[in-house]
């Protein structure tokens, strides 16, 4: 009897010891393909040391991109906008641009379909009250149409006359269409409250990369869309970092803290409006399959204002074949002859960037970045902090914004005219995993405003030294270290 038992428990090892051999073989040859070396590693490392959890977590989220269809139809829209708007750019005096910035725009080109414009007009909204007041004035003043695409869109009392103004648009006969990311948005208190309160307007809504496996509609559950677009009759549209929420994000951890976010937003007018109603037509076919009536190209050449900013936007996400947003940022990083400012609330670097920072201030750029003191997503703020001390080595201002605030703005300026604004952090997520928008703004007006921006946050914030960070306990650094390590899981 014992002996037979013996057997089956040797029977059972050998099989599960050549199962294991046989998943770790697999995992070889199948994780590093098409993927970045150090995410594969860190793949690598989780299958090998906990290998049935390894291997599930690799098939539920191992996969950086949309499924084959969309990422089809995706390359069939950037196909006839590149077509469509051939020859559309109208732009200012080409020989007082920078002598790199003409391959940065092809770049950009080449990468996300959208041609460079000229004549537009852009302002800065810093107050957070402030943009959604602006943005609701907006749509009260429409007359044709308002798009509304926001990563989290939530029904409260900061956000109720942004939804009433949505409701009397839709009352007066104007065509209100909404979409909204699912996860994002249904995490957040009140998501079937405001689901019915824009049912009960007549607002035409969809959901965006819904996770609804039972009917047909799926993909890896951690690919979000990420965008922030509003754009009212073609006339005028408004992109940043701030979603539709009070901005305490009705968390009650967040107010049993204080936490308030600060964002940045920026109001637009002039044919650049239709290169960001462009791309929530775009998501709105994937998401419903319903094709823009709007033609681009008659959009585009509609004539701008006198402030004549060359302006392109820049999407990027896991749609696309390759991250847009990140050689974006790389190409303008490499570029600067004097002066880099970034502002990040979420900032993981890449090696890449890495060396194209340290690059920057070896050749004698001066580069500051604009973190938070504190954070709201503890492996992500404590996977941002393991690069510090390399950064300072390197040269690199922290300036890092007082609590009980969180710096949830997303830009950077590049020496005195260039600078992009948007809604993709400078962070692996960003770069792979979610739908991003970027606007880049040529301008040494707008440069300046940007300028003024940054002061205020410098005049907010208290600068990181090396000899501060050397001081951080040990377990500060185990903690940052191993939230890095799992950074690279994309």
């Amino acid at each position: 009897m014992g002996s037979g038992v013996e057997q089956t428990t040797l029977v059972i090892t050998v099989v599960l010891l050549i199962v294991d051999l046989v998943v770790r073989v697999i995992a070889v040859i199948v994780v590093p393909r098409n993927r970045r070396p150090t995410a594969g590693m860190a793949w690598l490392l989780a299958i090998f040391f906990i290998p049935f959890l390894g291997v599930l977590f690799f098939v539920l989220i191992g996969n950086p991109k949309l499924p084959k269809h969309r990422r089809e139809k995706q390359a069939e829209v950037d196909r006839y906008i590149r077509e469509s708007t051939h020859g559309v750019e109208r732009v200012s005096d080409s020989r007082a641009w920078p002598s790199w910035f003409e391959g940065v725009v092809r770049l950009n080109r080449n990468l996300g379909s959208m041609p460079l414009i000229g004549q537009n007009s852009a302002s800065l909204i810093g107050d957070y009250q402030g943009s959604l007041d602006a943005m609701t004035a907006a749509i009260r003043s429409a007359r044709r149409f308002v798009h509304v695409e926001f990563y989290i869109f939530a029904l409260d009392a900061t956000t109720a006359p942004f939804f009433d103004a949505l409701g009397h648009a839709v009352a007066r006969g104007v065509d209100v269409k909404v979409l909204l990311d699912h996860v994002a948005s249904a995490r957040v208190a009140g998501y079937r409250r405001t689901l019915k309160r824009l049912d009960r307007m007549g607002v035409r809504w969809q959901l965006m990369l819904p996770v609804q496996p039972f009917k047909g509609k799926y993909q890896r559950p951690d690919l979000r869309n990420h965008r922030k677009i509003l754009v009212v009759d073609g006339d005028v549209g408004f992109m940043g970092s701030q979603n539709i929420i009070d901005r305490s994000y009705n968390k009650r951890s967040n107010r049993r803290r204080g936490l308030k976010w600060k964002e940045l937003v920026t109001r637009v007018e002039g044919p650049i409006v239709a290169g960001l109603d462009a791309i929530f037509a775009t998501d709105w076919y994937l998401e419903t399959g319903e094709e823009p009536a709007r033609d681009l190209t008659d959009a585009l050449e509609q004539p701008g204002e006198a402030q004549d900013l060359d302006c392109q936007v820049v999407p990027s996400g896991p749609g696309f074949r390759s991250e847009n947003n990140l050689k974006l940022f790389l190409a303008l990083l490499y570029a600067a002859k004097e002066k880099l400012i970034i502002t990040s609330p979420y900032f993981v670097p890449d090696e890449s960037m890495l060396y194209a920072i340290s690059g920057a201030t070896q050749r004698g750029v001066h580069v500051e970045l604009f973190v938070s003191e504190i954070g709201d997503q503890a492996l992500v703020y404590h996977a941002q902090r393991s690069y510090y001390e390399a950064l300072l080595r390197a040269g690199v201002k922290i300036y890092m914004y007082k609590a009980p605030y969180i710096l949830h703005a997303k830009h950077f300026t590049i020496d005195d005219d260039v600078a992009v604004i948007g809604s993709s952090n400078m962070d692996i997520r960003s770069f792979e995993l979610n739908m991003e928008v970027s606007l880049l703004v040529r301008g040494a007006s707008f440069v300046r405003e940007m300028r003024a921006v940054e002061d205020g946050y410098r005049h907010d914030s208290r600068e990181l030294t090396l000899d501060e960070w050397l001081q951080q306990p040990l377990r500060s650094t185990v903690l940052d270290n191993l939230a890095r390590l799992t950074s690279a899981l994309q």
